[in-house]
Parts: C-alpha cells; sequence; structure tokens
C-alpha cells in the first residue's frame, strides 16, 4: 500500500545507493594499495599498540610517523635499491652481449645441443644455417627485440606501478595507526550491530587469517631468499646478497624465484661455468623454489587456524580473482565461509 512517505523514502535510498557507487568508483584505482596497508596494519597494530606507544607516552601522532618510517625503512627504500640495480644490471648484461650479438654467433653450438635425444641433430643443422647466414641471423634477432623491449616496458610499468601502490599504501597506513583504536572499535561495533557474536567472531577470524597469511607469505620469503643467497655464495655469484634480496622480494608473487635463479644460471653458463649452472638450476629446483610447496602452507595454517587446503584454495583462487592482494583475500573469504559452515551445522546438530 502507498503512501505519502514512499517516494521520500524511495528518493533517500536512491541518494544512500548514488552515494555508495561514488565512493566506489572514487576508491576503486586504489583499492589494492588501501586493503594492502589494511593488511599490514592488522599484522603490525599489536606491536604498535602495545610496544611503541606505552614508550613515546601515548602520543599517536609521533608514533603513527615512527612506525611509517620503520615501514619505509624496511619496505620502500630496499625496493628502490633493488629495482635501480636490477636495471644497472640489465644494461651490463646488454653491454657484455652487445660484442658478440655485432660479430654473430660462434661457428659451433655447445656440445650439449647435439646431444639432445631425437631433436639434436636438426637444431645443430638449424644453428649451422642460422650462424653461417648473416642476414638470417639479423632477422631473427629483429623478432626477439620487439618482445624483449616489450617485456622490459611492461616489467618496468609494473615495478613503477608497484613502487607508486606502496607509497599509497604508506601513506594511507599512517592514518590507520594515528587513529587505529578509533577505527577497530568502529569495526567491532559495526560488527556487534549487524550479527552480534557472529559477527565479533567473525572480525576476529578475519584478523587471525590476515595475520596467518602473512606470517606465511614474509616467513617463506625469508627463508627461500636465505638459501638462495647461501646458493648463491656456494656458486660463486657476484653481488649474492643483492640476489638474495631480489629473491626474498619475488618470492611473495606466483613464480619470482625462479626469475632469479634462472637468470644466475643463464649467466653461469655463458661464462662457460656448465657445471655450476647445472647445479644451480638443480639447487633452484629441489631446494629454492620446493620450500614454497610446503613451508608456506603450514605456516599459514598453523597462524589462521584453517585447514591447509582452503588455505591453497584460497591463496590461489584469490590470485586469480583479485591479483596480488587476493593472496590475503581469498584465504579470507574461505575461511569465514568455513566458520559459518561450522556455526551453521554445529547449530543443526544440536537442534536435532
Amino acid at each position: 500500500m502507498f503512501t505519502d512517505d514512499n517516494p521520500k523514502r524511495l528518493a533517500q535510498i536512491a541518494l544512500v545507493a548514488l552515494l555508495i557507487v561514488g565512493c566506489v568508483a572514487v576508491l576503486l584505482p586504489m583499492i589494492g594499495a588501501i586493503l594492502f596497508a589494511f593488511v599490514l596494519w592488522i599484522c603490525t597494530w599489536q606491536l604498535y599498540a602495545e610496544k611503541l606507544l606505552p614508550r613515546i607516552g601515548g602520543r599517536n601522532t609521533l608514533g603513527a610517523s615512527l612506525m611509517t618510517l620503520l615501514l619505509v625503512l624496511i619496505m620502500l627504500l630496499p625496493m628502490i635499491f633493488l629495482v635501480s640495480s636490477l636495471v644497472s644490471s640489465a644494461d651490463m648484461l646488454v653491454e657484455q652481449f652487445r660484442p658478440q650479438i655485432e660479430q654473430g654467433l660462434p661457428a659451433e653450438p655447445p656440445k650439449f645441443l647435439a646431444e639432445i635425444p631425437l631433436v639434436g641433430s636438426d637444431i645443430e643443422a638449424n644453428y649451422h644455417r642460422i650462424a653461417s647466414n648473416r642476414a638470417e641471423l639479423n632477422a631473427m634477432l629483429k623478432q626477439l627485440i620487439d618482445p624483449a623491449r616489450r617485456l622490459a616496458l611492461a616489467t618496468g610499468k609494473i615495478a613503477g606501478n608497484g613502487l607508486l601502490q606502496l607509497i599509497l599504501a604508506l601513506f594511507v597506513i599512517f592514518f590507520l595507526y594515528r587513529d587505529g583504536a578509533k577505527i577497530a572499535n568502529a569495526l567491532y561495533v559495526g560488527a556487534r550491530k549487524l550479527g552480534g557474536d557472529l559477527g565479533e567472531e567473525m572480525i576476529e577470524r578475519a584478523r587471525g587469517t590476515v595475520v596467518g597469511v602473512m606470517l606465511g607469505i614474509v616467513g617463506t620469503a625469508a627463508a627461500q631468499g636465505t638459501v638462495a643467497m647461501l646458493g648463491f655464495l656456494i656458486a660463486g655469484l657476484p653481488s649474492a646478497v643483492l640476489l638474495g634480496f631480489a629473491t626474498f622480494f619475488l618470492s611473495m608473487i606466483p613464480v619470482g624465484p625462479p626469475l632469479i635463479w634462472g637468470a644466475a644460471a643463464a649467466w653461469l653458463y655463458s661464462q662457460g661455468d656448465t657445471g655450476w649452472a647445472i647445479f644451480l638450476v638443480l639447487y633452484g629446483i629441489f631446494v629454492i623454489s620446493s620450500i614454497d610447496n610446503f613451508l608456506k602452507p603450514i605456516l599459514i595454517a598453523r597462524g589462521a587456524g584453517i585447514p591447509i587446503l582452503l588455505i591453497a584454495l584460497g591463496v590461489i583462487g584469490g590470485v586469480l580473482v583479485f591479483g596480488f592482494i587476493g593472496i590475503f583475500l581469498g584465504p579470507v573469504l574461505l575461511a569465514l565461509g568455513h566458520m559459518l559452515l561450522g556455526r551453521w551445522t554445529q547449530e543443526e546438530e544440536q537442534s536435532a
């Protein structure tokens, strides 16, 4: 039954909906950085509130500034140094291979190519044909240059975007630290109004899952970076410490470490150290990369308190749907769904 208040109520609902849509549209380009800032804030809030604030007399602005500065020193500066070092290394690599490109390929291919079963003879024949034909070699190199240039530009764009997102996340996290108590209280009040005890339980489960996922990611990355640095030192690679830090950062993304140890093995092979190159490939496959397969699920499951299967499915599905931030969102969503399912089945059993 319609009344005079209905048009007014509909107009209010429409205005609220438009406001929500407008807020989402404004924040959408920055949603990844904002969510990452919330992840960092949740994982470090206990350290900030229980360790730092009491030592500085509870001054929130000073504490937020110090905590943000600490994160800048830990995360931003090493990443900037790493990106600049990788760019310099890429320039050195280009200069090193430029004479070989200008002079052409050696007359004879590496011996192992001819020894490959079934296709070795064909590879050797094609190598001789290309090496003896300068025009064909130049055409092949030109075909490779454009994809390599596009890959380099795409990589630079991703790295630059990552730095901008990290800077924005650090900017947001300052205000999260400064007003953290009010924000946390608002979250718990809202959850209590919406779901009662279940709402509070969902907040706690989400916090525990985020902390567990961060523990698994950072712990696994630290382990991979450490063993990778050890392998690089054993193989006699220059800048082994830098390569170890690069492995640490790239361990946080899928298929990151093979980019480092694979390139290092290729460099060793180009220097004639075939044995060390083979060692590094085997070491990378069975030691560096294998750590991710068993250590990360164990650490995440232990910290989050949910089955390893849900963690694995949440990480994989989250990355496919949300990108990098999906590493955290996927397990959180599945953990909340698992908790709701458990509460529902428990109530059904009690009522039966």
